[in-house]
């Protein structure tokens, strides 16, 4: 961020260079200084990723067998199937846990994302480290440990590299090839580099359209950087699979439509008014949409510079973030190195507008003192509770893990195999292996597209059911874990499983609660551990040191004890949570689903509105309030709270849709139904609208759709929509 200081009357224009030199010198100095410190700071905090525990659990294995795996080893469910991933991140974290254990991996995140923002500083300048501190939030939360965190600080090696080479014509290219060879063995997201190297080619191509020295210029850059780009893409195959390593990444794309549907990090950013609304507001500001007005500003400074292809590199990067929640670092990582450099390009034409000198130096002051204010804004919330993270500021493991739960199963040795949900079975294949398999766990892929919906059914169903009693024989499973912390949908089938006659809880706290299926060989245990639901005392544990603990442990208990119908015991550990965060929007949110369960409506009101208004960007606070109104005969606000429930939303939300056409139907607005009923198809994923019976997801809009087009008077359409959802409660062939 260049800018012209006071100079003497009698200084030469040279000499005026000099010290203007010094100065943008000085800026990018101060704020990079502050970039890496907030940085460091960003990327400390405890383990969360639950990706983490099977890596873990494949560098252990690898260590110990001494030899490569390619099938499914961890699980029970999917066992001997195919399986090919970098086993190189598993193996560092492995000799990391055995060198420091969990507090050396929260380190190695910290230094990863230190490490990130330095090589997208390497050749910076005070506009680009600006670039960083707001970036920065993004990239810290994909810098936690787990092997992504390999592709984000190599692709920001990478794109050093390559716009270096693309600005100057030297750069130490012969590193690429090296870099990959690492890099594919780390992490899928090798892929990301391919991409890059693509990228800049085709940057080299749209220069040889300019004539003269420019197209003379890229013809020799691309000629000089050819054999490394050959070379990088050679060097993908230096893995343990050769070839083979694509077809992975083939099954993941593949996957990418259910991913999508199913899990929150590859969803996408939404982008709409009410969501550009509140993503700029002073309490719900997000850090990517600011980064997607740079890009704007950035991609027409680049045209006018008559740089087409830097634009499209900008675009095609907010692109990819928009689509994926999980690619905004790597979008970041773009604006930071790209779109600071041709800001920064453009900072001498602004600045010579302004003629007064003194002006131009207290504008650049000022704005490195708004990007450090920033800074230090954002690190001071750090060390503060963060109710919507899983994660809080240090190190070590995160408070979600069932811990205790699992520690239990190993000491009373429980018989057969164990149940878990998807997002315990990382942690449960690291923690319990490899003498105990796991039912699912977060790579997802081993399991197939149907398991998702296979888990979610029998979550769903009566543990005394069918589904579970054909389920468990055809398992062997003995043992269910259930997640109970407050970001489980679990929770709200807790009663269930305690209410069970062919279950029995003999371990519960507020992370997790542990269920043995009711045998001749398990009815000791039972006798022995059996607690009692109605009575179990929460927080289990003595309370922890930190307020970020204790928070947590209010917080969990109280969602616990809500889910058990124990409401007034809800409410005090609720109370307690508050003590320790006043400002939490979690703890209104759920008092208010107590005073619901108790048919308080307007104090559930009342704390609904107040969780709103601590974070209006909240999509659940929606629903929630949505559903109240609805109860209470308030159409009107109840499509507002619907509408800004789903707008804000990063999944897609096709049966929230469907409640909303439902409600314009109610309403006597047909016109918005079918509007409404079509954006639900469209936001459907291929799983839920290939689903049939009289519940189903398309019976349900092809019945809504054929009542709206009666209500318009198209009886043709109306007819061929019934009969559509005639043909919806027939099993597809």
């Amino acid at each position: 961020m260049p800018s012209s200081p006071v100079l003497p009357a009698n200084l030469s224009t040279s000499d005026a260079a000099i010290v203007t030199s010094r100065l943008g010198r000085r800026c990018f100095l101060v704020l990079a200084a502050i970039a890496l410190a907030y940085a460091f700071l960003a990327g400390l905090h405890t383990l969360s990723e639950p990706d983490l525990g099977w890596q873990l659990a494949t560098g252990r294995w690898v260590a110990q067998h001494h030899r490569i795996l390619s099938t499914d080893v961890f699980s029970y469910t999917a066992y001997g199937g195919p399986w090919i991933y970098p086993v190189g991140s598993g193996l560092v974290f492995y000799a990391a846990y055995l060198l420091g254990g969990y507090a050396l991996l929260s380190w190695i995140g910290a230094a990863a994302c230190l490490g990130t923002v330095a090589l997208l500083l390497r050749r910076g300048s005070a506009v680009s480290a600006a670039m960083a501190i707001v970036a920065l939030p993004l990239i810290a939360v994909r810098t936690a440990p787990r092997a992504e965190v390999f592709t984000i600080v190599l692709f920001a090696a990478y794109l050093s590299i390559l716009w270096q080479n693309y600005q100057t014509g030297r750069a130490r290219l012969w590193l690429l090839p090296l870099l990959m060879i690492a890099w594919v063995n780390f992490h899928l997201g090798f892929v990301a580099g391919l991409a890059l190297i693509v990228a800049f080619a085709g940057l080299e191509l749209l220069e040889m359209l300019f004539p003269g020295t420019r197209r003379r210029e890229a013809v020799e850059r691309l000629r000089r950087a050819a054999p490394w780009f050959v070379a990088s893409a050679a060097a993908t195959l230096v893995n343990p699979w050769g070839w083979g390593i694509y077809r992975a990444l083939i099954r993941q794309n593949r996957a990418m439509a259910l991913h999508s549907g199913w899990i929150f990090e590859w969803g996408s950013v939404p982008l709409n008014r009410v969501a550009a609304a509140r993503a700029f507001s002073l309490r719900g500001a997000h850090p990517f949409y600011l980064l997607l007005v740079i890009v704007a500003i950035a991609a027409l400074v680049a045209l006018l510079q008559r740089q087409p292809g830097a634009a499209i590199l900008l675009l095609g990067a907010a692109y990819q973030g928009v689509r994926h929640l999980r690619l905004e670092a790597l979008t970041g990582c773009v604006v930071v190195v790209v779109g600071g450099s041709i800001l920064f390009s453009a900072m001498p034409q602004i600045g010579s507008r302004i003629h007064n000198a003194r002006i131009r130096s207290i504008l650049a002051t000022s704005a490195v003192a708004l990007f450090a204010l920033l800074a230090f804004t954002g690190s001071a919330a750090l060390v503060k509770i963060n109710q919507e993270s899983r994660s809080t500021f240090g190190t070590g493991l995160s408070w979600w893990f069932p811990q205790r739960a699992a520690e239990f199963i190993e000491r009373q040795d429980l018989p057969g195999e164990m149940f878990n949900s998807y997002v315990q079975g990382g942690y449960l294949a690291w923690r319990l292996g490899p003498k105990r398999r796991v039912y699912i766990d977060s790579r997802a892929i081993p399991f197939g597209p149907e398991a998702f919906l296979h888990l979610s059914d029998l979550l769903q169903a009566s543990p005394d059911s069918a589904l579970w009693q054909q389920e468990a024989g055809r398992y062997n499973i003995n043992t269910i874990i259930l997640p109970l912390d407050r970001f489980q949908s679990e929770l709200e089938v807790l009663r269930n499983f305690c209410n069970s006659t062919g279950w029995r809880p003999v371990y519960l706290d507020e992370a997790a609660g542990v269920f043995v299926r009711r045998k001749p060989e398990t009815e000791d245990l039972i006798r022995r551990s059996q607690v009692e639901c109605a009575t179990v005392s929460l927080p289990a544990g003595p309370l922890l040191s930190s307020s970020a603990g204790r928070f947590n442990q209010w917080a969990d208990a109280a969602s616990v004890l809500a889910a058990l119908g124990r409401n007034s015991e809800a409410l005090a550990a609720a109370d307690q949570a508050r003590l320790i965060f006043p400002n939490s929007s979690f703890v209104p949110w759920l008092r208010g689903n107590v005073f619901y369960a108790m048919g308080l409506r307007s104090e559930a009101e009342r704390e609904y509105v107040a969780a709103v208004s601590v974070e209006p960007n909240v999509p659940l606070f929606w629903f929630s309030l949505a559903n109240l109104y609805k109860h209470e005969g308030r159409f009107s606000e109840t499509i507002h709270a619907q509408r800004q429930a789903i707008q804000l939303s990063t999944m897609p939300q096709p049966l929230q849709l469907v409640k909303l056409a439902q409600l314009y139907l109610e309403m006597q607005q047909p016109r918005a139904a079918l509007e409404t009923f079509d954006e639900a198809v469209r936001s459907a994923p291929p799983d839920l609208l290939a689903a049939t019976g009289g519940r189903s997801f398309k019976f349900q809009v092809d019945q809504g759709r054929a009542a709206a087009c009666r209500s318009l008077g198209d009886m043709k359409r109306a007819a061929s929509f019934d009969d559509e959802a005639v043909q919806d409660l027939l099993p597809r062939k």
